[in-house]
């Protein structure tokens, strides 16, 4: 099994293309140039910044992009069943626990979020597309048709045109549809305060990325250059905004960052690789992505958890040092923070089975 195949990525196409439609120093381009057998010989690095790393999402043919509910008692997530061929939104208790299906069970349904104050749920999903069964029938038949050949593809996320962004009460009822424009709008992220959306749609021709209030209203467009910029989070002090973008190079996501205002935009990084998922420490000045090096064809990316300490200078974030933080041979990606700091949930398929799964470890940063 390609492993790859099977890594649940919101808003990213195509795994070895890197997108269509996610500063570095030199050293620091050195230590992405890892290869497996490399890391292999090795003594890992985890232990350094991980520890009792363990899985928390079973029983899914895949799952992933996982996140905190404020007070860290629950978990939300996406994850494919075994007897639907779509993404679905679930939560857990993040101790463990039976899933509980939150979303309406139909469609592409992807990138969820718990609200600030811990009463709703935001995912994106198009159960509303209304050839759904049509869609549905016709991805059936690949999917039996690539069993019949054998053929594994490469992964390829979807801008599903009738995706839109839902809000819900935490059970998944009192549906709320938030986003009505003509094509997709999805990876959306509350502000920490939660009055505000930020979140990614191609309404406009191509993916950018906009704000909206938490109900919906007074739209506002963050973004506006050719090419892919999605996956947005907004700080923790609710002045910037965090995102990906393939606007360097298609197909090569790099790390940028935006004013609220959408003033003092600028990159993070910038390599000949991919860089994408990145999301703020709730307490302090770090950041924390996948990365991956693809400056040699030759060579086979891995996708590894990095973290940068920023800081700011004349009204702007300034990058800082990057640590590497796993150096396993399955990809590692889309990690995320507990609301305390302590602890990283991320997408991996370290286990046993090599299929994408939640895990989570205590975490603890550069000294």
């Amino acid at each position: 099994m390609n492993r790859e195949d099977s890594i649940p990525f919101c808003g990213v196409i195509d795994v070895h293309r890197m997108i269509r439609n996610q500063l570095f120093s030199v050293a620091s381009i050195a230590l992405l140039v890892a290869t497996r057998a490399g890391a292999a010989e090795q003594e890992s690095i985890e232990s350094k910044y991980l520890s009792h790393p363990e899985q928390v999402t079973h029983g899914f043919v895949k799952a992933g992009e996982g996140y905190f509910s404020p007070d860290a008692s629950s978990i939300i997530f996406q994850a494919v069943p075994k007897d639907y061929l779509f993404y679905q939104i679930y939560t857990q208790p993040s101790a463990g626990g039976e899933p509980r299906l939150v979303s309406t069970g139909r469609g592409r349904t992807t990138c969820s979020y718990f609200s600030p104050d811990g009463k709703h749920i935001l995912y994106a999903s198009s159960h509303l597309d209304p050839k759904l069964s049509a869609t549905e029938a016709a991805a059936k038949a690949q999917e039996e048709e690539d069993a019949r050949t054998g053929k594994r593809r490469r992964y390829e996320w979807i801008f599903d045109p009738y995706t839109d962004i839902f809000q819900a009460d935490l059970d998944g009822k009192n549906l709320h549809q938030l986003t009505d424009a003509p094509g997709y709008d999805a990876e959306g992220a509350y502000s920490p305060d939660g009055k505000l959306i930020a979140f990614c749609s191609d309404r406009d021709g191509d993916p950018d990325l906009y704000v909206m209030n938490s109900d919906g209203t007074n739209v506002r467009q963050l973004t506006n250059s050719p090419g892919y910029d999605g996956g947005p989070f907004i700080s923790p002090d609710g002045k910037w905004v965090i995102f990906r973008s393939d606007r360097k190079k298609e197909g090569y996501l790099q790390i940028y960052v935006i004013g609220i205002d959408g003033q003092n935009e600028r990159a993070l990084t910038d390599n000949e690789g991919v860089n994408w998922a990145p999301y703020w420490h709730p307490t302090e000045p770090y950041i924390i992505w996948t990365g991956a090096d693809h400056s040699d064809p030759k060579a086979r990316p891995n996708y590894d958890l990095w973290l940068m300490k920023y800081g700011t200078k004349d009204g702007k974030i300034e990058p800082g040092p990057i640590t590497r933080i796993t150096d396993h041979p399955g990809a590692d990606v889309l990690p995320v923070f507990s609301p305390d700091g302590k602890s990283l949930m991320w997408t991996t398929t370290r286990s046993e089975a090599h299929s994408s799964q939640l895990w989570r470890a205590g975490f603890k940063l550069p000294e």
